[in-house]
């Protein structure tokens, strides 16, 4: 391996852009608080009790601890369920009366005091309770975002339709955790057929638009015996998508879609099929070398119509050497930039790697060197949804 000290990439994974949302801080929360799979969060609010006791008890009376004793509840209200902060602010209050009612008259701090420590314990509870939901809300649409995701993007098994791919999907959006980034491939009656692209725009509406896509590319990437017919479906598809925006009165009604549409002929096995629409031309990554193929002449998807273009654009054959693999990026690798603002230098960067280790040209190193070179370029700062993909015959 090269010495980047490169993650493993399973086939077909995908990974959000980090963390940081009030989720994940929920999860990493929860985590912290279990030891060999049981609850440990009583743990701190009771050491913050038994302190204030012990101090309380070995100082002066002229020093009283025993109302910092309100204290609790609100940390028990932080990392306890609504039950457990319930049981603390309830504790506390009986503790306090114990406590209090221990000192001399003279020392006792009476009832203000408890009336402070009983009304904290009220409030610390309700803020539990907001606590709670907020963070049950935030699960689920954690779960609702997640769902959507291996919906469109759909986990890809192993050597599925005789290839050996990877992929990596960085949101730009961590929140979100899915966007306008698309990747798929499809056995059928005539091959396997992949697709890659990118929908211009970000939002539900780049989601929407990414889900068409894939959804006609599932039907006719399997039933259609023509690369190019498959290609004209999804401008049409487009198309379609967009003149139902129109009719329901959206204003992202001229939103496109880059791609990259591959078919690997299942009687040719050295050759491989290309539809650019307009997108970045895939890389040829072996273990020799590093090649461009040609620019796409055709125009991205849903654009084609109004260039009056009539059919999709011409495809591409290439002969695919044993142990070369198809590198596909989208945008978000092309324009990552540094400090200085310069892009990352994707071509360069395999060439390097590839020359230090030919074993880079493995789909599932391949990606994750470069997602690691892309992150490291801008600092793990992405502006965009980036999505790494790459394919060969297995």
């Amino acid at each position: 391996m090269s010495g980047r000290g490169l993650i493993p990439v399973r086939s077909g994974s995908g990974a959000g852009s980090g963390s940081g949302s009030g989720d994940s801080d929920a999860l990493r929360r929860q985590q912290l608080l279990r030891v060999r799979g049981r609850s440990v969060a009583w743990l701190p609010p009771l050491l913050v009790l038994v302190t204030i006791l012990l101090v309380d008890w070995y100082t002066g009376g002229e020093f009283r601890t025993v109302s910092w004793i309100v204290l609790v509840p609100g940390i028990a209200a932080a990392i306890c369920g609504v039950w457990g902060t319930a049981v603390f602010a309830a504790l506390c209050t009986a503790t306090y009366a114990v406590a209090d009612h221990a000192w001399p008259r003279q020392y006792q701090t009476g009832l203000p005091d408890f009336i402070l420590v009983g009304m904290g314990g009220v409030l610390a509870v309700l803020a539990c309770v907001v606590r709670v939901r907020g963070e049950r809300r935030m699960l689920h649409m954690r779960d609702v975002a997640e769902t959507t995701r291996r919906t469109l993007l759909r986990p890809l098994p192993p050597g599925f339709g005789g290839l050996d791919h990877a992929a990596v999907y960085l949101a730009a959006d961590a929140v979100a955790r899915v966007g306008g980034d698309f990747y798929d491939i499809q056995p059928g009656l005539h091959g396997t057929r992949a697709l890659v692209g990118d929908v211009q725009g970000k939002g539900l509406g780049a989601v929407e638009a990414a889900a068409a896509l894939l959804g006609t590319f599932r039907e006719t990437g399997y039933h259609e015996t023509d690369l190019a017919t498959v290609a004209a479906r999804l401008d049409v598809r487009m198309l379609r998508h967009g003149r139902h925006l129109a009719a329901l009165g959206r204003e992202d009604v001229d939103r496109f879609a880059t791609a990259v549409l591959l078919s690997f002929p299942a009687g040719d096995p050295g050759t491989v099929e290309v539809v650019n629409f307009g997108h970045e031309p895939p890389l040829v990554v072996g273990p020799f070398g590093v090649r461009s193929l040609p620019p796409g002449h055709g125009l991205p998807l849903g654009l084609g119509e109004l260039a009056g273009l009539e059919g999709p654009p011409p495809t591409l054959r290439i002969t695919l050497a044993p142990g070369e693999t198809l590198l596909i990026v989208t945008d978000g690798v092309t324009e990552a930039r540094d400090g200085a603002g310069a892009f990352y230098p994707l071509k360069d960067d395999v060439i390097e790697g590839v020359h230090l280790d030919p074993g880079t040209a493995d789909p599932h190193r391949l990606v994750a060197y470069v997602r690691d070179g892309t992150l490291r370029h801008c600092g793990g700062r992405l502006a965009d949804d980036t999505t790494i993909f790459a394919v060969r015959r297995s």
